[in-house]
This record gives C-alpha cells, structure tokens and sequence, in this order.
C-alpha cells in the first residue's frame, strides 16, 4: 500500500493528518487519510452557535464519519488551495492511547498570513504494530476563545 511510515508513531500520523488534506487544488490522496483513520473513526467540527448540526442532529457539533468526511470536504479541497501546518502540541499517553491536542493555521497560499486557527483534538490508538486515529474534534479561534501563546510556537505567524 505504500502508506506504513504514516502509521509508525504518533508524529508519523499526525504529518500525514495534515499532508493529506493540505496542497494545491485538486485530488487528494483519500486512500491515505483512509489508511491512518480506524474505520470507525469520527470526525467532529464544532458549530458556531445556532448553526444546522447535520444528520442527526448533534447541536453545536458536525460529527463524521470517514467516508462523510471525505464527501464533505473533498469539493472544497478540489477547487481551492488550502494548506493547514501544526504550529504547536501537547501530547498524553497512556497505555496505548495517545490524546494530541494539535494547534493548527489554516492558509490559501503560504505567502500569506493564516485565514484561520484552531486546535484539533485527536485521540489514537495503538494495535496491531501501529497507530489509528480514532477521532478528531476541532474547534477554530472565534470571539473570546483564543488559542494559547505556547502553540503558536511555530510557523502560525
């Protein structure tokens, strides 16, 4: 498959989260992102107040399955350039469960400054020799919330 340093170690997964969604407009490498996401893995994006929580309906929360979210981000990704780079972390393990909470910029075009932050909270599993991203939670700088001045220690400008 190609794909088995992804899933090596923690840092190995958390550079292909973000590799395989970031780039130039157009495809993306979806039997990557398929290759680290367990396949019952959630992806979840925090709602601004009173907007529409899908189906069904999670108030304040979009909630994902691997294959929804490939289908609800995947037009977005194919027509505009996007490019989202960690700009810091905290990490706690535990037996084999790893939770990250992974700030993150978000930018068109990297000559530019971010058009937006936040943090993705991501929680991974250890099996079998490898690690599996169980579920992402993410939430962006918005009003009073913030992100903490020790994960924009890097390139989030």
């Amino acid at each position: 498959m190609g794909y088995e340093k992804d899933v090596e170690s923690v840092e190995a997964v958390i550079k292909a989260l973000y590799e395989t969604i970031s780039g130039p407009a157009g495809p993306k490498d979806w039997d990557r992102e398929r290759h680290f996401l367990h396949p019952t893995a959630r992806m979840m994006l925090g709602l601004p107040s009173g907007a529409p929580a899908g189906d069904p309906p999670t108030p304040g929360l979009r909630i994902f399955d691997v294959e929804q979210f490939i289908a609800a981000v995947s037009p977005g990704l194919s027509a505009d350039d996007f490019y989202e780079v960690e700009t810091g972390r905290e990490e706690f393990r535990f037996g084999r469960w790893a939770f990250v909470f992974s700030a993150y910029a978000s930018f068109r075009s990297l000559d530019k400054p971010p058009f937006a932050r936040g943090v993705n909270g991501i929680q991974l599993w250890h099996d079998a020799g490898r690690w599996w991203v169980m579920n992402v939670i993410w939430d962006w700088e918005q009003g009073e919330t913030r992100i903490p001045d020790r994960f924009r220690s890097r390139d989030g400008r």
